[in-house]
């Protein structure tokens, strides 16, 4: 398949992308399936990422990010997915797990932290979820108590993307009352005293990406690293989600376009009944509505990142990038699958990993169903 066809604001972003699509190639696509199949983290990659300054763009220069448009940053996670989508779905977590220092931390606590955060020598985790508050988050339960100079720390959080290999954890904590405005946020070191990642759970993709739980038994944070004030923590978590719903958009399109490529590549060379099975006209429909859908999500979730770029409001745009994107995902590689018929099924051809890695897009970030709760608030309660 040709490479495909982008509208750039600069030169210098054309420049990023093409350095990406050689990473890409060169680093990333080789490596997939051996990590995939062996569950194995490729945390040197990130390094590698973070060297290239891929792993800050959308952060302004002066903290140390690549002062990118979040429409050329998303685009950049696009065509890592299309080569690793772990990997690009934890490129896209990491940014997400600098925000609340990004964003919200002091000035002494940017610099302290961001360099490296945003230079991949710390990589890091958001931790929000609980067992028994995925979609209702503010009814995490989390406990984080002010002793002296520090907060302890007791619960557990669940469905941590990096647990275990993360250097830093965003613990999303109550200090105060139930309900939304009762929670914080702390910034934890992996080493802190009494934070213990719990064993990685056995997914059904995205093998090479650890997600575990994270288990808090008396965690010492110290309070210096309480981001924002007391109570100010759920603001944080969902200012920090519409972005990260555009970055699963943007990877959700990239595994798109890698089936589209594969079942294109096959039905070329795939000869039935004396001709290749590209030129059945019911094959070539299914190809032509799959390249179709994945072009009207790139659009779709370019579309919300101006807006984010432009400084205007784009949470239901980020939830309908995140709807429509990833429900295509699953629509396309579901068809990549069927062109390639018995192949499609097997480990031999990667179309069966695009479709098991596709599955977990409509899930998390919030599920498409919070998406359409999102969306449909968005119009009758403006």
């Amino acid at each position: 398949m040709p490479a495909v066809l982008r509208s750039l604001p600069t030169p210098e972003a054309a420049d990023l992308l093409e350095l990406t699509r050689d990473l890409v190639d060169r680093e990333l696509a080789p490596r997939v399936a051996a990590f995939e199949a062996a569950g194995e983290f490729p945390r040197e990659v990130f390094r590698t990422l973070g060297k290239a300054g891929l792993l800050g763009l959308a952060y302004p220069e002066e903290q140390g990010g690549g002062g990118q448009p979040y429409e050329v940053y998303l685009q950049v996670l696009e065509e890592l997915a299309r080569g690793w989508s772990a990997v690009a779905v934890g490129v896209s977590v990491h940014t997400l797990s600098c925000f609340p220092v990004a964003q919200f931390g002091t000035p002494q606590q940017q610099e302290r932290w961001l360099p490296d955060m945003l230079g991949g020598e710390l990589l890091g985790a958001y931790c929000l979820s609980e067992s028994h508050s995925g979609s209702d988050a503010a009814a995490l339960s989390t406990r984080a108590v002010r002793d002296g100079d520090a907060y302890l720390v007791n619960g557990t959080k669940a469905w941590v993307t990096h647990g275990g290999h993360a250097d830093f954890y965003n613990l999303m904590v109550r200090t105060g009352q139930a309900g939304p405005k009762g929670i914080s946020c702390l910034l934890a070191a992996a080493d802190t005293p009494g934070l213990q990642p719990l064993p990685p759970e056995k997914k059904m993709g995205m093998r090479s990406s650890p997600t575990a739980s994270v288990l808090l038994e008396d965690a010492r944070v110290p309070a210096d690293r309480l981001l924002a004030a007391e109570g100010e923590g759920f603001t944080i978590a969902m200012s920090a989600l519409d972005g990260g719903r555009l970055g699963i958009a943007a990877c959700a399109v990239g595994v798109a376009q890698a089936a589209l490529d594969v079942a294109v590549d096959y039905a070329r060379e795939r000869r039935q009944f004396g001709q290749v099975i590209a030129d059945f006209q019911g094959l070539s429909f299914l190809l032509a509505d799959m390249a179709t859908q994945v072009e009207a999500a790139r659009a779709l979730y370019l579309s919300a990142a101006r807006r984010r770029d432009a400084g205007q409001p784009y949470g239901p745009q980020a939830s309908m990038a995140k709807l429509f994107c990833t429900d295509t995902a699953m629509r396309v590689t579901t068809d990549a699958v069927q062109v390639l018929g018995g192949y499609g099924y097997v480990e031999d051809f990667p179309a069966e990993r695009f479709l098991r890695e596709a599955k977990i897009m409509q899930i998390f970030e919030g599920t498409n169903q919070v998406q359409r709760l999102v969306i449909g608030r968005s119009l009758t309660r403006p």
